[in-house]
């Protein structure tokens, strides 16, 4: 290690010893640290971070931002180490966020995904159950990947059918009812899954055929592949990744995303009360509740973001119902 990768990997153990995860900003951290010993840098400065931007290529204009603030962050804290170290300014990479738009699956799409999931080849025959399991469950509750993913054993009721989603992406934790049919899905995974692995010595609910918690980049991976052999998703080459262990990957293409599968739970049950006269204003604070949300505002977004949504929405407004006329 040169004394910069040594500063990152001291200022994320400090970091988490505070209760932050730093997932997803320990691989920004590290990512430039590659880059910086490939530039023969051993502190941060403006320059190099520019450098190093123009090489993330692939990344969107937000992305690229979002990844200097991660590495002005670090660069803050540096200064009180290393006195050569240059903090970017705050608005080195402008862009401006822009949500994407859902790809809201129809029925039939779903019963296709989970059909040709389930087919997926491995050789104690536990993948192809694990991800259609996985992805069905994302489908009919609507939970982010993360959550469904730090399900434990314990966390999953098969009696009761209620799933006690923990950590969740604002440090807010929730109990998730689920259908009988769902309930009756997660118990055949789970019987499956012990009948062929036994007794394993993760927590983990959903797991791989090394008895492994399922990764996100993984569950990612598998539901790209699917899209792709369904149709539904553009297949974008063939890359090499990873310095250490380098190995050929495909790369996700575009199209759906293992997130639209919450959108489409959300957007359907607004589209369903719309259609069916209900109350939306008043039953929308449960969803939001359902989905984790930490401000009403972000199921708001849904009525926005689906055409149909904000048509029938505004035709609610321009024609109320009897029920709400004094």
């Amino acid at each position: 290690m040169n004394g910069l990768r040594d500063a990152i990997e001291q200022y994320l153990a400090l970091r988490r010893s505070l209760g932050f995860e730093l997932r997803i900003q320990a691989g920004i951290l590290r990512r430039f640290a590659n880059f910086a010993e490939r530039e023969k840098a051993s502190y941060v400065t403006t320059g190099l971070v520019l450098r190093w931007v123009d090489t993330l290529t692939h990344a969107l204009p937000a992305t690229a931002a979002r990844s200097v603030g991660v590495v002005r962050r670090f660069a803050i804290w540096q200064t009180g180490l290393d006195s050569r170290t240059e903090v970017p300014p705050p608005r080195l990479v402008a862009s401006r966020y822009e949500r994407r738009l859902p790809f809201l699956h129809t029925d039939e799409q779903i019963v296709q995904l989970l059909l040709e999931t389930e087919q997926l080849h491995s050789p104690k025959g536990l993948r192809g159950p694990t991800f259609s399991t996985l992805f069905g469950l994302i489908a009919v509750t609507g939970l982010r990947i993360s959550e469904a993913l730090k399900l434990d054993r314990s966390d999953v009721d098969l009696i009761e059918g209620v799933l006690d989603i923990r950590r969740t992406k604002f440090g807010k934790s929730r109990l998730v009812p689920v259908h009988p049919t769902t309930r009756a899905a997660l118990a055949m995974y789970a019987e499956r899954r012990d009948r062929i692995l036994g007794d394993i010595a993760t927590p983990a609910f959903f797991v791989s055929e090394q008895a492994q918690r399922i990764t996100d980049c993984v569950a990612r991976h598998y539901f790209a592949h699917v899209s792709r052999r369904l149709g539904q998703r553009t297949s974008a080459g063939k890359g090499l990744t990873g310095r250490r262990r380098v190995r050929l990957t495909i790369r996700r293409g575009h199209g759906p995303r293992l997130h639209d599968l919450r959108h489409r739970f959300a957007a359907h049950t607004l589209l369903n009360w719309y259609r069916d006269g209900v109350d939306v204003e008043r039953e929308i604070p449960k969803l939001s509740t359902y989905l984790g949300h930490c401000a009403v505002s972000q199921t708001y977004w849904y009525i926005d973001a689906v055409p149909e949504l904000l048509q029938l929405a505004a035709g609610r407004i321009v024609s109320p119902s009897k029920e709400v006329m004094p």
